[in-house]
C-alpha cells in the first residue's frame, strides 16, 4: 500500500449532481466551455483551469465513454513513428510519457516489452531501432534496450512459442488505466475550479453576430435545458468532432468539410495464464504487416489490436468477425497455448479519430503532431486526432489556438507539466499488470475504506464502499459508469460484470435516488461477452 502523510491528503471533493447542475444554471459568462469528456477535452479543461480561466465542461454520456476508455492501455512514444522518420512526434511523446507517469504513478507506470525474434535478422534490425528510441528518450528513458538470448526471451515470456525462437529484444514503454486516468483529470480540473458535468449533452451552439457565444445543453437524465455563455468554445468530441463543426457551418453559412476518417481497434481479453508474465509481448510485423500486442493488465491479458476503417460512428461499435479471427490466429502463432473463442472474457472496440491528410495540410505544424486544431470563422475551436500519451501537449495547443484567435488573453503554458493528479502518491509499489484493488485509489484509499460496506465484496473484487465512493466523489450515475470505467470489470470479464450488476444497482440507487439502468447494462455486458458469428 502506498500513501502520503495523512495531513497532506485533501478530502475528496463531492460530486453531488444537484449541486453541479445548480452551478450549471447560474447566469454567467464562462471564459471557456468544452464539449467532450474524453482525454483531450478533460486535458483542455484542466489546463485552462490551472491557468486561472473559468471553465465548464459537458459530456453527453460519461467521462471517457468513447475512445478514451478503449485504448490498448499503453503510454508510449510511438516506435512505429520512429520507423516513419517522425522524430519530432516521437520526442514529444517520450517527454509526455515521462510527465504522465510522474503525475499519476498509481494509474500510469513503466512496462517492459519483449519482441521475440524468429528470423536471424529481426533481433539486430529491431534492436537498432529501439536503441535509437533510447537515445531519443535520453533522460526521459524508462530503461535500456536489452538484447536477449533464446533462454532469457523464453524466461521473460513464459507461454511464448519457442519453436524456432532465436532470441529477442526488450525495451521499455508505459501502460495505464485509461478510464480512471480520465476520471482523475476530471476531478483534478474540478479541484482547480472547473465545473465538469457528465450526462449533459451539448444540443447546439449559440451564435451572436456570426460568432460562437456559447452552448445549449440538456441534462440527459431529466431533459432540463441549460444555456451556457462562453468567450471560447472548444469542440473536443473526438471521432464525433465533425457533427458540431457541421452545425457551426450551417448556422454561419460556411459549410465545414469533414476532417475525421475513423478506424476501429478491437481488443480481446483472456486470462493471464496464456502469458503469465509482467512483460508485454510485441510482434512488430504480423503475417499481414500489422502489429500484435499481448499486454498484462489488471490481472488479465489484452490481445490486439486491429485497425479497420469504417464510415459509421456507433457509440458502441462491435468487432467484425475478420478482426477477431485475425487476433486469435496471430496469437496462436506466438503462444504455446492458443486462446480460442471460448477463452475470451471480454471484447471491446474503440474508434480512432484519424485526421484526413487534407485537413492536416491546412496547418503544416499539425502534421508532425498527429492531431489537428482548427478555429472556424465563427470562433469554434475544434481538436481531434492525437493519442492519449500526448493529451497534455494537445491541450496546450488548443489553448494556444484560443489565444491566437483572440478568444482568450494569453497566459503562460506549462502549468500542468508538474501538476499531480488527484490521488497521486509519491510512487507506487503495485503493478498495473496485477488485479484491481484498494491500491487503485492511490492516496484516497483510506477515504474509500472509511465508507460503509468496505468489507462487503459485490463481485470481481469490487466492494460496496467503492460504489459509494464512485457515487459521492467520482460522478458515477449508472451501473455502466461504475463497472465499465470506475471499476474496469466490464472490460476484464463481461460475464462477471453482468453477475455483479444487480448488487451494484442496489447501492447506486440508494446513493443517487435515480434509475441505475440495470437492463441497459446487462444488454451491454452481453455484447462485450459475445463474439461475432
Amino acid at each position: 500500500m502506498t500513501s502520503a502523510p495523512a495531513a497532506a491528503i485533501p478530502a475528496p471533493l463531492p460530486t453531488d449532481r444537484r449541486s453541479l447542475l445548480d452551478r450549471l444554471a447560474e447566469p454567467r459568462t464562462w471564459d471557456l466551455a468544452v464539449v467532450g469528456g474524453g482525454a483531450t477535452g478533460l486535458g483542455v479543461a484542466l489546463d485552462a483551469a490551472a491557468r486561472g480561466f473559468s471553465v465548464v465542461l459537458v459530456e453527453s454520456d460519461d467521462f471517457a465513454k468513447g475512445t478514451s476508455s478503449r485504448a490498448t492501455k499503453l503510454v508510449h512514444g510511438g516506435v512505429r513513428y520512429l520507423a516513419q522518420g517522425n522524430i519530432a512526434l516521437v520526442r514529444e511523446a517520450l517527454h509526455e510519457r515521462t510527465t504522465l507517469l510522474a503525475n499519476a504513478p498509481h494509474l500510469a507506470q513503466p512496462l517492459p516489452f519483449v519482441m521475440p525474434a524468429y528470423r536471424w535478422w529481426e533481433q539486430p534490425f529491431y534492436g537498432a531501432g529501439l536503441k535509437a528510441y533510447d537515445l531519443l528518450a535520453g533522460r526521459a528513458g524508462l530503461g535500456a534496450t536489452d538484447f536477449l538470448g533464446r533462454a532469457r526471451t523464453a524466461e521473460r515470456l513464459p507461454g511464448l512459442r519457442t519453436d524456432g525462437l532465436a532470441g529477442g529484444v526488450q525495451y521499455w514503454d508505459g501502460q495505464f488505466d485509461d478510464a480512471r486516468l480520465a476520471l482523475a483529470l476530471a476531478r483534478t480540473a474540478a479541484r482547480e475550479g472547473a465545473l465538469v458535468v457528465n450526462h449533459v449533452a451539448a444540443r447546439g451552439l449559440v451564435h451572436e453576430d456570426g460568432k460562437v457565444a456559447g452552448l445549449d445543453c440538456e441534462d440527459t437524465e431529466t431533459g432540463q435545458r441549460y444555456r451556457l455563455r462562453a468567450r471560447a468554445v472548444v469542440n473536443a468530441t473526438g471521432v464525433w468532432v465533425d457533427a458540431l463543426r457541421q452545425q457551426d457551418g450551417e448556422a454561419t453559412g460556411r459549410p465545414a468539410a469533414p476532417i475525421v476518417s475513423p478506424s476501429q481497434g478491437v481488443h480481446l481479453v483472456v486470462d493471464r495464464d496464456f502469458l503469465p508474465s509482467r512483460h508485454a509481448l510485441l510482434v512488430p510485423r504480423t503475417a499481414d504487416g500489422r502489429v500484435l500486442f499481448a499486454v498484462p493488465w489488471l490481472g488479465k491479458l489484452i490481445l490486439g489490436t486491429t485497425d479497420t476503417p469504417r464510415s459509421d460512428l456507433p457509440p458502441e461499435p462491435e468487432p467484425f468477425r475478420a478482426e477477431v479471427e485475425f487476433i486469435l490466429s496471430e496469437s496462436a502463432r506466438y503462444l504455446q497455448r492458443a486462446p480460442g473463442a471460448a477463452d475470451v472474457r471480454s471484447v471491446w472496440v474503440g474508434l480512432r479519430p484519424l485526421v484526413r491528410p487534407e485537413a492536416q495540410a491546412r496547418d503544416t505544424k499539425t502534421i508532425s503532431r498527429e492531431h489537428t486544431v482548427l478555429a472556424s470563422a465563427s470562433g469554434l475551436v475544434s481538436v481531434t486526432g492525437g493519442k492519449w500519451t500526448t493529451y497534455r501537449a494537445m491541450a496546450e495547443d488548443v489553448l494556444q489556438k484560443c489565444f491566437d484567435a483572440g478568444l482568450l488573453p494569453t497566459r503562460r503554458a506549462g502549468v500542468t507539466e508538474r501538476l499531480r493528479l488527484v490521488g497521486a502518491p509519491p510512487s507506487s509499489a503495485t503493478s498495473l499488470a496485477d488485479a484491481q484493488g484498494w491500491h487503485s485509489y492511490g492516496t484516497e484509499e483510506a477515504a474509500v475504506r472509511a465508507l460503509p460496506g468496505a468489507h462487503r465484496v459485490l463481485g470481481g473484487g469490487l466492494t460496496e464502499a467503492m460504489v459509494r465512493f464512485a457515487a459521492r466523489h467520482e460522478y458515477a450515475r449508472t451501473i455502466e459508469d461504475m463497472l465499465a470505467r470506475r471499476w474496469r470489470l466490464l472490460f476484464l470479464d463481461a460475464r462477471v460484470a453482468a453477475a455483479t450488476a444487480a448488487a451494484v444497482a442496489s447501492v447506486l440507487e440508494e446513493e443517487t435516488a435515480t434509475d441505475p439502468q440495470l437492463a441497459a447494462f446487462l444488454a451491454l455486458a452481453h455484447q462485450y461477452g459475445r463474439l461475432p458469428d
